[in-house]
This record gives structure tokens, sequence and C-alpha cells, in this order.
């Protein structure tokens, strides 16, 4: 049987809302240009794999400063979630297993 850990509903709510940064900010780099900078495509198969990109048109200002957005967010999240007061009260051998087991909770308890 799994060992169930009673989480703090702060630690709950910023592991919540680091995997809500971490997905929005995945979606936002799938839809940007391959390139910050603006750059020509290319195509090389003289390698024992080829690459190719088409030409970037970089991103724009706006986007940048989205990215870094959540990339600093992100931090700050992961910061928090990893120096946790809560982990010093969880036995050193624990600590792994815990760790995982708040990665994979699904959402706060709703009287949380």
């Amino acid at each position: 049987m799994a060992k169930t850990y009673d989480f703090p509903s702060d630690l709950l709510a910023a592991q919540e809302e680091l995997h809500q940064v971490r997905a929005e900010l995945s979606a936002l780099l799938r839809r940007l240009p391959w390139s910050v900078a603006p750059l020509d495509g290319f195509s090389d198969d003289t390698g024992w794999r080829k690459a190719e990109r088409p030409a970037s048109p970089g991103w724009t200002a706006d986007e940048q400063a989205e990215v870094e957005k959540l990339r600093r967010r992100e931090h700050e999240l992961a910061v928090f979630v990893t120096t946790h007061r809560f982990w010093a009260e969880v036995a050193a051998a624990d600590r792994m297993n815990a760790r995982a087991t708040l990665k994979h909770t699904p959402e706060p308890p709703p009287d949380a």
C-alpha cells in the first residue's frame, strides 16, 4: 500500500500552479518559431541524422516577454516547492517518495 502524506495546502497549490505554468510554457514554445532571432532556414543531410529547419521570423518582443514571465514564475514555484518547510518534517528516507507523490497529486482537496 502506498504511503499517504498530509501535504500543506500552500504546497499543494504551488505544485498545481507549477504544473499549469509548465503546461502553458510548453504550449507557448511549441507555437513559437524555432529561433528567437530571425534566421534563414537550413537543411543538412551530411551527418547520421538529417537536420532541417524552415526560415524563422524570430520572436516578437511580446512573445519574448511572455516566455520570460513564465520561466521566471516556473523558477519561483520550483524553489518554493523544493524548499518548503514541509520537507523538514518528512524522514529523509521518505522524501523522494513524498516528492513523487506530490508531483502526481492532481489537485488540492476542495476544502484547501
